[in-house]
This record gives C-alpha cells, sequence and structure tokens, in this order.
C-alpha cells in the first residue's frame, strides 16, 4: 500500500516527529486542539497525517496569532500551527536538518544540535578581549519579512526531494488566523512558533550573512544565533564601514537593519581607556560592558566581560513574584524547594556560567520573597521581617542543598 503513494514518507518517521513535539508540548492552534485531544485518536489522527503527507493532499491549515511582550515594550507575533501540523513540520525538518547542517557556519549557534546560545556569549567574550569595536547588528522584523523566492531558492539548491518542496511552499503561504478569526494571506515571511521556521531562518542567513561574510570579509569575526548577530572589528571606521556594506547586503536580500537597534561598540578595559556613546550591549541575556574582575594571583582588573542583564534579571524578578510565594501557606519549605528548583537551576545553569556574582541580587530578592512566605505562614512571625530572614538563613545554613541557590548564595554556610 506504501508503495501506491506517491511520495515515500515511512510510517515510523511520523511517530518519530509525533513524539518531538510531545515532549516539546506547546499551545493549541487554530482547531483548539490540545496534544492530550489528539491522542484521544492518536493512533488514528497519525495515520490520517501520513496518508495525506504521502498522497500530496496535505495543506496547512493557518496559523494561529499569538502577540507577546518584547523587552522593549513592543508586541512579537507568533505563529502558533495546529498540533497535526508540527507533526508534518517536524517530519520535514528530520528530512531536511542533516543535510543542511552540513554545510552550515562553525558561528552560527541558534536552534542547532550541539550548538547553544551560552557557546556563543562565550566566544565573544573571547573575541571582544582581542578586538576592540563590536557591530551589534539588528535585523528589523526578521521573520516576518523573510522572501520567499530567495528562501526556497536556497532550499532547492540542498534538496530536490519533491514533497520537502511542495510542503515547504505551503506552510509558507499558510495564511495567518487573527483573534477576531479574520485570515490574513502571507507574501513574505515565516512564523515565529512554528516548527520548521528556525531551520528555514537559518538557511536563509546562512546564505545573506554567513557565506557571504566568509567569502568577501573572512578576516572579520563573528557570532550568529538566529538572527542576533556580532561582527568583531579592529577601528571604529571598520564598523561604520561594514554597517554600511552590510545595510546594502541585507537591502538586497529584502531585509533591513534597525537605524535604532543596530549600534557600534567600544569594549573598554584596562587597556582601552578611550570614552564613546556606546561602551556596553545586550546579547542573549547578558549584557557585556567593563567590569572589575580578579585575575588569578588576586590582582584587580578591568576587562570587558558578560554578566546576566538588567532585562534579564527584571524578568526573573517577575517569574518569582508570580510564584505567589506569600499565598502558598499550605505548603511546606521542601515543597516549595521541589517545585521551583528546577526553575531555579535553568537560571543559575545559564546566567551563572559568566561573571556569577550579578547573579546575587536576584537570588537574595528571590530569599526575601521566602521570608514572606515563612511571615505568612507562621503566625510568631507574621510582624517581624528580620526574624524570619533570619529564620531563612538558619534553614539555608542547616541545609544549603534544599533550594538550588543556597549553595551559590551562602558559601560560608556551606562549609565551601
Amino acid at each position: 500500500m506504501d508503495r501506491a503513494k506517491p511520495f515515500s514518507i515511512p510510517k515510523r518517521s511520523v511517530w518519530e516527529a509525533y513524539k518531538r513535539v510531545k515532549s516539546n508540548r506547546g499551545a493549541a492552534g487554530v482547531d483548539e486542539q490540545s496534544i492530550e485531544q489528539f491522542e484521544e485518536n492518536l493512533k488514528g489522527n497519525l495515520y490520517k497525517l501520513w496518508n495525506r503527507l504521502s498522497s500530496g493532499s496535505y495543506f496547512p491549515p493557518p496559523v494561529k496569532r499569538v502577540d507577546i511582550a518584547k523587552r522593549d515594550g513592543g508586541m512579537r507575533p507568533l505563529g502558533i500551527p495546529t498540533v497535526a501540523d508540527r507533526i508534518a513540520q517536524a517530519v520535514v525538518k528530520a528530512y531536511l536538518e542533516p543535510e543542511l547542517e552540513s554545510h552550515f557556519h562553525p558561528d552560527s549557534y541558534g536552534y542547532r544540535p550541539g550548538k547553544s546560545a551560552l557557546e556563543a556569549v562565550g566566544v565573544a567574550r573571547k573575541r571582544c578581549w582581542r578586538r576592540a569595536w563590536v557591530l551589534d547588528l539588528d535585523i528589523r522584523a526578521y521573520f516576518d519579512t523573510i522572501p520567499h523566492d530567495l528562501l526556497l531558492k536556497a532550499v532547492r539548491k540542498h534538496t530536490d526531494c519533491a514533497w520537502v518542496l511542495l510542503y515547504i511552499e505551503r506552510w509558507l503561504k499558510a495564511p495567518v488566523q487573527l483573534e477576531d478569526g479574520t485570515l490574513v494571506p502571507r507574501e513574505k515571511g515565516t512564523p515565529q512558533g512554528s516548527v520548521i521556521s528556525p531551520l528555514l531562518a537559518n538557511l536563509f542567513l546562512h546564505y545573506a550573512f554567513d557565506r557571504w561574510m566568509a567569502e568577501h570579509h573572512p578576516y572579520i569575526t563573528f557570532e550568529r544565533f538566529a538572527d542576533d548577530i556580532l561582527c568583531h572589528c579592529s577601528s571604529e571606521a571598520q564598523a561604520q564601514w561594514l554597517k554600511r556594506t552590510l545595510e546594502r547586503r541585507f537591502a538586497e536580500c529584502g531585509l533591513e537593519l534597525h537605524p535604532q537597534k543596530t549600534k557600534i561598540v567600544y569594549c573598554k578595559d584596562d587597556d582601552r581607556r578611550g570614552h564613546y556613546p556606546n561602551e556596553k550591549f545586550e546579547y542573549l541575556g547578558y549584557e557585556f560592558r567593563a567590569r572589575r574582575s580578579k585575575n588569578r594571583w588576586g590582582k584587580y582588573f578591568v576587562n570587558f566581560s558578560p554578566a546576566v542583564s538588567r532585562s534579564a534579571s527584571k524578568r526573573m524578578r517577575q517569574v518569582i513574584r508570580d510564584w505567589q510565594l506569600g499565598c502558598r501557606v499550605d505548603k511546606k519549605i521542601d515543597d516549595l524547594a521541589r517545585m521551583f528548583n528546577p526553575v531555579i537551576r535553568g537560571w543559575l545553569t545559564y546566567y551563572g556560567r559568566y561573571y556569577p556574582s550579578a547573579l546575587y541580587p536576584t537570588l537574595r530578592y528571590l530569599d526575601g520573597r521566602l521570608a514572606r512566605w515563612a511571615q505568612a505562614k507562621y503566625k510568631r512571625l507574621r510582624r517581624h521581617r528580620r526574624r524570619s530572614e533570619q529564620r531563612i538563613r538558619a534553614i539555608a545554613h542547616r541545609d544549603p542543598g534544599l533550594f538550588a541557590h543556597w549553595r551559590m548564595l551562602h558559601r560560608t554556610a556551606a562549609g565551601q
């Protein structure tokens, strides 16, 4: 029966794609069907999807538009596909990704197997020590402005698989459904939030930027995480020239650099003591700027280093407030630790890699919220904030492993 289909797509591929989508969870699309509801008839739904994909009769439903707040106060539009559509996209991604991975640039770090944002931050840190100037690039509405014709041309350079090309083209043309039910056709862009979009976005910038830089300006190093790009320059003049050059290059590719957010930054340290308008930048949740550091011999010096950014700290504090610890008086402190340690460990793993002491104010803020929980829970502490804080510190000294951050914040208590 499989041989009678126009396209040979193994059923196993659909099953593996479903497992990946399930592990990533995600919201419901325009059909309002959750992953749990999809699983109520899992065998039938997966067979129907495989049958349509293999016969060429699969047409993606509209993408549900959801707006989320951006750090700068604006709104970022996300496109949420249905569960079945996410599985279909995962099938195509699994087929195409291994081929593309062998061609991608080593300094492309976003949404790639074996690559990470922390790796990009670490490489940028070392290169800022070597070169005094950074061109911090911001592409205006990148995911929403990718030209479809150029993107499909890039895909065809790597595969002639008919069903992969067919479905990628259909996904690019699938309309967006607004909150009021209005359908908006798409003539460019690939929606953030879909399974296939990060791979396609990486492929487009591979040709628009990575490969072009390697061919025309191989002496200029860069880090790219999706559309977040840093270029390291030897002088301010070189950075200004590169900015003008890239404005022309991106315009040729249908893209535009954001005139306010794209900036040239001076990497100030003990050996670079000039004064310039921009002496810091934010990259992947870290703020790079001149910081006081101590070398292995105990001598203090100033170097240009990353640490958790103010905006990231602000977001973490908001998450802590959203936990509403003061309302959880029915919980024991052990329960709170089990509930929130996975999130705290994630913060420590990511933001604690470089200049971890910058995390201390946020971790102390968390302990302060725990003290408020103690005030609300224990009548004898209700009007004694300082006594509540002392109680939390005493528990941290006695059991420093209870909360994930206590060993870092209370080193003396932990015997370190």
